[in-house]
Formats: structure tokens, sequence, C-alpha cells
């Protein structure tokens, strides 16, 4: 996770602080969410049934392509230096704007929306998230993601 102090993170509040790279979402990730979630609709395990619908194959769950952001974080969220612990405090907003199919590649954009102090020694940082597909014209998701900073 790239490091900074809060003070230049402050200063980046209204730009982009990073990009994650490309996770591919394959058809055993999508399996394997399924049976974690126990969501086992058929546009996401069952390839004949799902190349009948509009989507043409398998997708992931939307679900699943938000999950990814923690993971997407760890490329491109800027932590400040003494970070204790960081923990998820919520969505604000949650868009699933265009379907993964299976076999593509997603990465997250984000931009730092704010930071503000909630008590001594901790932040709230709010992220606007595009959740980019390789190649797709929309993103597949957009959010507005809180993590609290205990420093």
């Amino acid at each position: 996770m790239p490091v900074a102090s809060l003070d230049d993170i402050s200063a980046r509040v209204g730009t982009e602080v990073g990009v994650s790279g490309w996770l591919t979402i394959d058809q055993a990730r999508i399996d394997a969410f399924a049976d974690a979630t126990e969501d086992r609709q058929f546009i996401h395990l069952d390839a004949d049934a799902a190349a009948q619908t509009p989507f043409g194959g398998t997708i992931a769950h939307g679900f699943l392509s938000l999950s990814l952001l923690s993971r997407m974080a760890a490329d491109a969220m800027l932590m400040p230096v003494g970070l204790k612990i960081a923990v998820n405090y919520g969505l604000d907003r949650v868009r699933f704007l265009a379907p993964v199919k299976s076999g593509s590649k997603v990465r997250g954009r984000f931009v730092l929306d704010s930071v503000e102090e909630k008590a001594p020694g901790q932040w709230l940082m709010r992220h606007i998230v595009t959740v980019e597909i390789d190649g797709g014209e929309k993103p597949a998701v957009t959010a507005v993601w809180l993590t609290l900073l205990i420093i």
C-alpha cells in the first residue's frame, strides 16, 4: 500500500491518488464467490443458460466486483505513516453499471474526495472509486467508499 504523510494525503483531496493493477475475473473466481455467498443464480454459474441471455455468457456477481475494492486499494490507496489500522467504514453510494463477463479484467481507480478528523487519532477518508473493465465502454461499478483510519 502506498504510504504518505497525513498532510500530503490531505493535500491530494480532489485528485486521483492511484489506480490498481488489473485482476482477472475468471469462472473459478466467480464459482468460489458463489460458494462463499450461496448466490448461485444461473447467470453466474451455468454457461449454457447464461449464453441465452443478453449477457451472452456467465457474468460476475456485482458484489464480487465490489468486494475486490479491498484488494484494489492495496495497490492504489494512500495510507498515512504511523497507521495502526484501517477499517472499512461503509459505502455511501454504489452503482453496478456494466456486467463483468467471465474472463474479463478489472481494475480500480481511486479519487480522494475528503479526509476528515472524526476524533483524536481517527480520520475518515472518502474515496470515489470506479471499477473499470478492460476494453469496456462503461465501468462495472462506481462507489463512494469510506475508510476509518486509526493513527
